[in-house]
């Protein structure tokens, strides 16, 4: 009798941890956020503007690419644009119950940032977590993606300058393959 008491106990606090740790991950909104990141997949293309004015980007047109890679457990972000040298790539993934952002930068360093989608499923954003790398030209410190319907999107990104001088790229963002109907 007692044993089955023992089975009961032990297979009920099973039953709740279980249930714990979905509850965690519904409520993280990892895989929510990283799906919606996902219908992204394609080439965009857009005008910058940048506060303060950066004359080498501010109003330059730029293409990005996004792509799923890694059997869907990863999407590859890749940023060009006239007369840029520069060719950052930025990886998004999901790290557990964490949506992961690693920005592979053209100043020699890959912060790291966490996402979460807003309340209303219109953007996600991003907050620095950390840094491999020097950081005496600067770092990403801080993305959002706004999500306006299926052919266009918003793309902002601040970068940090040496003495904590921040420069804010806006990226407005129309689809140019594979157009979809419908919104988000």
């Amino acid at each position: 009798m007692k044993s089955l008491r023992f089975v009961r106990l032990i297979f009920g606090v099973a039953l709740v941890l279980v249930s714990l740790s979905v509850l965690g991950f519904a409520q993280s909104g990892a895989q929510p956020s990283f799906d919606k990141l996902k219908s992204l997949a394609g080439s965009w293309e857009g005008r910058v503007t940048t506060v303060p004015k950066e004359d080498d980007i501010d109003g330059k047109l730029m293409q990005a690419t996004l792509r799923v890679t890694s059997m869907g457990n990863a999407i590859v972000h890749e940023m060009t644009g006239a007369g840029r040298p520069d060719h950052p790539v930025t990886m998004l993934y999901l790290d557990g119950d964490r949506l992961l952002l690693t920005h592979y930068c053209d100043a020699g360093n890959r912060p790291r940032m966490t996402g979460k989608m807003s309340p209303d499923g219109k953007t996600v954003e991003f907050q620095f977590l950390d840094i491999a790398g020097s950081t005496q030209y600067g770092h990403m410190d801080h993305a959002v993606f706004t999500f306006i319907d299926a052919n266009h999107h918003i793309e902002d990104w601040t970068y940090v300058m040496p003495g904590d001088k921040p420069v804010h790229a806006h990226f407005d963002l129309q689809r140019t393959n594979g157009k979809t109907e419908g919104t988000f």
